[in-house]
């Protein structure tokens, strides 16, 4: 049987809905975030060195990396859904979000993650400037980026409402999180197409029962 190694409030849930999705039997092994650093458990690094979530186990493969997982699940478990048949646009378009997803979309979100945690963690006396020059670094470099990428999104999802085509695919599933983070902290509720995407996918009893069984999520 397949075993999800998942961490509470992370980018692993959509490997739970992916394989909802497919309705696949799986095993969840639970992390808890450490309270006040918010990083994994140590208790990772045992399953994959860099001690990072989602690790998939499946009959002696381990595989980290989201993108990496669902295109292994796909490939193995997936009885041709989820994916585009190959060789045609929404095939290559299903692979350029897979890869995007990770590779461009969460760069920017997790500099404005970092950004607004910094001042909690500087000292008192240190805090003001910290702020300073981290709101300056906000408003100057990450959320100009944040909004291009945002911008980028609501239109991509303008003609069908998902991103490979007309139909529901992985790509969707991956791409969530990103419009989940940053609908949480850079404004992408204000965007229509984003916001419809978000509700339908939420809507869907696959990504319900996911949130079932993997606990704590906070940007569902």
């Amino acid at each position: 049987m397949i075993k999800i190694h998942h961490l509470e409030h992370s980018r692993s849930q959509r490997i739970l809905w992916l394989l909802e999705e497919l309705g696949l039997p799986y095993e969840i092994i639970q992390y808890k975030r450490d309270p006040k650093t918010m990083l994994a458990p140590d208790a990772l690094r045992k399953i994959h060195p860099l001690g990072k979530s989602p690790v998939l186990e499946d009959n002696g493969v381990i595989i980290a990396e989201t993108g990496a997982i669902i295109e292994y699940i796909i490939e193995q478990h997936g009885g041709g859904h989820l994916k585009p048949p190959p060789g045609t646009a929404e095939a290559r378009a299903w692979t350029y979000w897979m890869h995007y997803a990770e590779g461009s979309a969460m760069p920017p979100l997790l500099m404005k993650l970092v950004f607004q945690r910094l001042p909690e963690n500087a000292n008192a006396i240190m805090r003001p400037l910290v702020k300073a020059v981290a709101s300056k670094a906000e408003q100057g470099f990450v959320d100009p980026r944040l909004k291009e990428h945002i911008e980028f999104w609501d239109a991509s999802l303008a003609e069908t409402g998902w991103f490979a085509g007309r139909e529901f695919t992985a790509a969707d599933v991956i791409m969530s999180f990103p419009l989940e983070a940053a609908t949480s902290r850079a404004g992408a509720d204000a965007y229509r197409n984003i916001q419809g995407f978000l509700e339908q996918v939420h809507a869907r009893p696959a990504y319900q029962a996911a949130l079932e069984k993997g606990g704590p999520y906070a940007y569902a």
